[in-house]
């Protein structure tokens, strides 16, 4: 694969979203040949972003069906199936977890980039978080699938779920960056990365709702910022019930602000890179 680098001029740019502009047909390669590499040599292919997501549902369904589908009254009264519920959380989760667990090593994996003077690294984790946005858009795929084979219904505001989950990708951008650059000097992060993502599954609401919980542990739910998105993700794509917008808002300033630290983080450390690695 061929790339290409902008002048350096134009390296220096100010911010995530104009690093992304124009460096955009950069990323979109590089996301492209993520997604493809993950698959490279396989039987099935690309088919298996549409398999894997079938097959985790069946061992979590397996492993927490029983004693949790009585934690969800709705799963409990027959409206919607316990998978159904539970596989929206493992989406959001999945995506937010891919992206924590990859981000330490975007530096340290890609050192050959890191040698050439003018290639832009703070374009990495763009590439990163939309090859997992399609792994998400898969899974989501198989998702309305097994919602009208099992429910024969799907609710009218599922439209607003790519709404719901922008402010996370913002979060995950701004953490990604951050952990890219901290990735490099701190090696060690990488084995934090995977505890925490094991941790942020199960003290959120994607195994069970918060009401399952006595009020003096929810906070532990609360605090996680999945569990607010995972929430907001049922309520439109299974209740029927709109988001809640001020919500939403006040999750965006907030992950706005993680973005642009992240980001800043990088730009500052960047300078030394090479000499690490």
């Amino acid at each position: 694969m061929e790339f290409y680098v902008a002048s350096t001029s134009t390296s220096q740019a100010s911010g995530p979203f104009s690093a992304l502009r124009t460096y955009r047909s950069l990323a979109l390669e590089l996301a492209k040949r993520d997604v493809l590499g993950r698959y490279r040599g396989a039987s099935f292919g690309l088919f298996w972003s549409l398999i894997s997501p079938f097959l985790m549902l069946m061992v979590y369904s397996f492993a927490f069906g029983f004693v949790m589908k009585s934690r969800w009254p709705q799963a409990a009264q027959g409206h919607v199936h316990y998978s159904i519920i539970l596989f929206v959380g493992l989406i959001v989760h999945g995506f937010f977890a891919e992206c924590l667990n990859r981000s330490p090593h975007l530096i340290t994996s890609n050192t050959n980039f890191v040698k050439r003077v003018i290639f832009p690294l703070e374009i990495l984790p763009w590439p990163m978080v939309a090859s997992a946005l399609f792994h998400t858009l898969m899974n989501f795929v198989v998702f309305l699938a097994l919602h009208i084979v099992l429910d024969h219904t799907v609710v009218w505001t599922i439209v607003f779920l790519p709404l719901v989950l922008l402010p996370l990708v913002l979060l995950t951008l701004g953490v990604s960056w951050l952990l890219a650059a901290l990735g490099v000097y701190l090696r060690d992060i990488s084995q934090i990365t995977g505890v925490l993502a094991t941790a942020m599954l199960f003290l959120s609401t994607a195994m069970f709702p918060i009401d399952a919980l006595p009020p003096q542990y929810r906070w532990l739910l609360l605090i996680n910022p999945l569990s607010f998105i995972i929430d907001q993700e049922r309520n439109v794509a299974l209740w029927g019930i709109l988001p809640n917008w001020i919500g939403l808002g006040i999750y965006t300033l907030f992950a706005s602000a993680a973005l642009y630290l992240g980001y800043t983080v990088f730009r500052l450390t960047r300078r030394g890179f090479a000499d690490v690695i």
